[in-house]
């Protein structure tokens, strides 16, 4: 593995380590560039998304390129729930608009399995959609 492909922190994570991976995930994810996320995963990374199963770097890249062409103006926020050795489980919600102008908020969970190196190489994510009124949202700025 080449030096550029160790993201720290690395596991075994700390109280203090866990937040700053859950801090950079939600900053990458924020700036909605595919390719910047996808660098966080391992190049052999298995997902499951909602009912949607995808294995390797470049199918997690091209979901992600759908999923801003549809969730527009999306806003997350992660919150740090447990962490063990090799894993963190956070919290989550977002916030998006449709190419109607309908708002949804989506909360879920992710379990998150980490190479030695600091890659993801598992994510099980679990999401739900509600619809809301623009008035509704909290996730601006």
């Amino acid at each position: 593995m080449t030096a550029d492909a160790v993201r720290p922190p690395l596991p075994p994570f700390t109280e203090e380590s866990a937040l700053a991976k859950v801090q950079a995930a939600e900053d990458a994810w924020n700036s909605r560039d595919p390719e910047r996320v996808a660098l966080a995963y391992a190049e052999d990374s298995v997902w499951r998304n909602r009912d949607r199963f995808l294995s390797g770097r470049a199918e997690i890249r091209a979901f992600l390129a759908d999923k801003w062409r549809r969730e527009l103006d999306y806003r997350l926020r992660k919150e740090l729930w447990a962490y063990t050795g090799n894993r963190i489980s956070v919290r989550f919600e977002y916030e998006w608009h449709d190419t109607t102008g309908q708002w949804w908020r989506s909360h879920g969970n992710e379990q998150w399995e980490f190479d030695p190196d600091g890659l993801m190489r598992r994510r099980e994510a679990s999401v739900n959609d509600v619809p809301i009124a623009a008035s509704e949202r909290h996730l601006v700025g």
